[in-house]
């Protein structure tokens, strides 16, 4: 007689959840002529010019291990383009290369985070900081983002969270999942209560380029450096997901210690990897790409705006960063969840629900844009059709 073998988890696994995003599209992958406008990526190609660099990198024996902290010149190259864009001094010894926005994420918490901490999250925000905080053994505080304040931050309502415990402000603009800005009035009201109080803020800015209608992206950096931890990525701006290939920018003696970790975590990112991440930031090529990916995405912004505003039930937010619009579904009768189920099922479309990014979500869905003009207007057609019948 065989016995099924025990197996001891660690009991923090149980602390952490799984994507809903990744549920659904499980879901979705078992249904024939499925169109998702569920997926967080740029349809776009990484760049040519970056391509050839990594191709070069290779040829060239760029095969071994880096420096912890990245190469040298990838760090310089990156606080060149904080320079460029924004007039803000970034020293290299003040960036770290990361597997990814979500390593750098992942690790600034463990860093600065105690267990019993406190820290402020968005609600909704994107998935992986509330359990971050949690694999930190942090307590996650949640802050509404109502659709009357364009999504952003109410300082004041902020101000009431804090306490002696808390020690984080997380901050996501352009947002995931809303598509809001940041108003450069409050992105200076919340660092001056960071400043006020000494807490920190992890500012994820990886859509910084993708704004429309004359939006402009303001860095906490600007604003509250010696307390700002931004962290950032290629894999949105220069459509290069697979890539894994972000970092993070934060005073020198925090960025010391978030190399400890990273150490021990990967190692350093693929050498050839980081040598294409200096391509991307220093190639004329590279931004001329960029360029040519906001506008299309802005066409599509628009295209899928004007479609459901066309459509019953449905109420429209209009974002004006990243690639997502966050339609407001109440009053359909349907809850978040069972919106996303039911246009599944009955018109082959994905979205992700709200309730995904946090309990404010109910009553919204996320819809992506970041896909051919094509594939958006069949699943328009579709999605008008089924509430049309609802």
């Amino acid at each position: 007689m065989r016995y099924r073998k025990k197996y001891f988890i660690a009991g923090r696994m149980g602390l952490i959840q799984r994507s809903k995003i990744r549920e659904l599209f499980e879901k979705a992958a078992k249904i024939e002529n499925v169109i998702s406008l569920g997926i967080g990526e740029p349809d776009f190609d990484t760049p040519k010019n970056i391509k050839e660099a990594a191709k070069k990198a290779l040829d060239e024996g760029w095969t071994h291990y880096t420096p912890n902290a990245g190469i040298p010149e990838l760090r310089e190259a990156i606080g060149e383009y904080y320079k460029k864009f924004y007039d803000i001094e970034v020293p290299p010894e003040n960036v770290i290369v990361t597997a990814g926005a979500y390593e750098a994420t992942y690790i600034a918490f463990e860093t600065l985070l105690e267990q019993g901490d406190e820290v402020i999250i968005p609600d909704p925000a994107f998935v992986s900081y509330i359990e971050d905080a949690k694999l930190a053994e942090a307590k996650p505080v949640r802050l509404p983002l109502r659709e009357e304040n364009g999504f952003q931050p109410d300082p004041d309502e902020l101000l009431e969270l804090v306490t002696k415990r808390t020690r984080m402000i997380v901050l996501n603009y352009p947002n995931n999942p809303t598509g809001a800005v940041l108003d450069k009035e409050v992105a200076k009201a919340i660092a001056d209560i960071a400043v006020d109080y000494n807490l920190y803020i992890l500012s994820d800015e990886p859509y910084e380029h993708f704004l429309y209608d004359g939006a402009k992206h303001h860095p906490m950096l600007k604003f509250a450096p010696e307390n700002t931890i931004l962290v950032n990525s290629f894999s949105k701006t220069f459509a290069m997901t697979g890539w894994r290939l972000g970092f993070a920018i934060a005073p020198e003696q925090i960025i010391r210690d978030m190399i400890k970790l990273h150490a021990y975590v990967i190692g350093n990112v693929a050498s050839f990897v980081q040598v294409a991440g200096i391509a991307a930031l220093r190639e004329e090529e590279s931004w001329k790409a960029v360029e040519v990916m906001r506008n299309e995405y802005n066409e599509r912004r628009k295209l899928v705006l004007k479609r459901l505003k066309e459509m019953p039930h449905i109420e429209v937010p209009e974002p004006k960063g990243a690639f997502y619009i966050f339609a407001n579904i109440s009053k359909t009768g349907m809850g978040s969840e069972e919106f996303s189920e039911w246009l599944l099922e009955k018109a082959r479309v994905v979205v992700i629900p709200g309730t995904a990014f946090g309990k404010q979500g109910e009553g919204y869905v996320r819809i992506s844009y970041a896909t051919s003009r094509e594939k958006l207007i069949e699943a328009m057609d579709r999605m008008e059709k089924a509430l049309e019948e609802l």
